[in-house]
C-alpha cells in the first residue's frame, strides 16, 4: 500500500535527500548520500523545464531508487545485494550498499562499457559480466538469487526502488509550489523512473497536495522501443537502424509493460523511438547550451518536435523533462 500524509504540505529542510518525503515511504530505515533536490532549470531553447536528474551522487536519477530499495534491504536483514544493470542502477546500488555496509554483486552485459564496470568495481562490489541480451543478465541474476547468493536488489521488479523514484514527482511539485506541468518526459527503458513519476503524481493527488496528475511521456531507442511501437502502431520500420548509443534503455521486453502501458493511457500519455542520428545530434546540442549528459538522456529533449507535432504537446505547454544522467 503506498502510505500517504495525514496533512498538508509543510516546509521542508531539503537536508535529508528522498527521505524529506518519509510520509510517502514504506521503510523506516535511511540510507542516504545527499540524493534528491535535482534543481530544475529554465530551458527556453526546449520551451521546457529541465529536472537536473544527472546531478546525483552516482550521477543518475537511479540514485532515488538505490536509496530506498538498500534501505528496505536493511529493513528485512539482508547483507548481501543483487542487481542486473547495464550501468547506472548497478553503480547506484553497489554506492548505496556500500554507504550501509553491505556486500553488492552486479550482473552487466559483456558488452558493458569499461568505464561504466570500473565505477562499480571501485565501490568493492563484484562485478558478473554476462554473454547474451540484456534478458539473459536479467535471468543470470535471478538465478543466483535463486541459488541464495542474495537480496534482489532490482530496480525492474522491487517495488521499493520504485518508491524511490517516485520522489522525483514530490519534489518536482514541491518546487513548483505545489502546482504540477502540463507533461513530464522522460526516458523509458524499464519504466523506473516512468512508473515512479506516474505513481509519485498519483499519490499527491490522492493526499490532496495537488490537483492533477500531468501526461506522462516516455522515449525510447529505435530497435530498442515495445512501448512505443504499441503506441504509434508499429510505425517503425522493422528495418530502421537500431539506436545503439542509448544503451540505458536498450529493454526489448520490459516486466512491467502492461503498467507503463496503464500509466500512459490513465495520464493521456505516449512513447516515441529516437534514431542514434537524432540522439547525437541532441546531446551536442545540450552539451552546447551546458547541459551535459549521456545519450540515453539526450533521447528525452530529442524527441520533443515529434510530441508537439503529433499533439501530444500542445504550444505554450508547461513541459518538464527529466535529464536523468551524466554517465558515458
Amino acid at each position: 500500500m503506498q502510505p500517504l500524509p495525514d496533512s498538508q504540505p509543510g516546509q521542508f529542510s531539503r537536508t535529508s535527500g528522498v527521505w524529506d518525503f518519509a510520509e510517502f515511504l514504506p521503510m523506516d530505515e535511511r540510507v542516504s548520500l545527499g540524493e534528491g533536490w535535482t534543481p530544475l532549470v529554465d530551458a527556453p531553447g526546449w520551451d521546457a523545464t529541465f529536472k537536473l536528474e544527472s546531478l546525483h551522487p552516482t550521477g543518475s536519477f537511479k540514485d532515488r531508487g538505490a536509496a530506498t530499495v538498500i534501505a528496505e534491504a536493511l529493513e528485512v536483514g539482508a547483507d548481501r545485494v543483487l542487481e542486473d544493470s547495464s550501468g547506472n542502477a548497478g553503480l547506484a546500488v553497489a554506492s548505496y550498499a556500500a554507504r550501509a555496509g553491505l556486500d553488492a554483486e552486479i550482473y552487466v552485459p559483456a558488452s558493458a562499457k569499461d568505464a561504466k564496470v570500473r565505477r562499480i568495481e571501485r565501490t568493492g562490489a563484484d562485478v558478473v559480466r554476462v554473454e547474451g541480451s540484456r534478458e539473459s543478465v536479467t535471468e543470470a541474476c535471478i538465478d543466483a538469487v535463486e541459488d541464495g547468493a542474495g537480496w534482489y536488489a532490482s530496480h525492474a521488479w522491487n517495488p521499493a526502488f520504485f518508491a524511490g523514484t517516485a520522489t522525483a514527482a514530490y519534489e518536482i511539485a514541491a518546487q513548483r509550489d505545489w502546482s504540477v506541468p502540463d507533461a513530464v518526459v522522460t526516458p523509458l527503458g524499464h519504466g523506473t523512473l516512468f512508473l515512479g513519476l506516474y505513481r509519485g503524481f498519483q499519490a499527491l493527488e490522492q493526499a490532496g497536495w495537488t490537483d492533477a496528475i500531468p501526461r506522462i511521456l516516455g522515449t525510447q531507442a529505435v530497435g530498442y522501443s515495445p512501448i512505443a511501437d504499441d503506441d504509434e502502431g508499429g510505425t517503425v520500420p522493422d528495418d530502421a537502424a537500431a539506436n545503439d548509443l542509448a544503451d540505458g534503455i536498450h529493454i526489448r521486453d520490459p516486466p512491467r509493460s502492461r503498467q507503463i502501458q496503464h500509466a500512459i493511457d490513465e495520464t493521456d500519455g505516449a512513447a516515441v523511438a529516437v534514431s542514434a542520428a537524432a540522439t547525437e545530434r541532441e546531446r551536442d546540442r545540450l552539451g552546447a547550451a551546458g547541459f551535459h549528459v549521456e545519450p540515453t538522456c539526450a533521447t528525452a529533449t530529442a524527441a520533443l518536435p515529434e510530441f508537439r507535432e503529433r499533439g501530444e504537446l500542445q504550444d505554450g505547454d508547461d513541459v518538464v523533462v527529466a535529464l536523468t544522467g551524466r554517465n558515458d
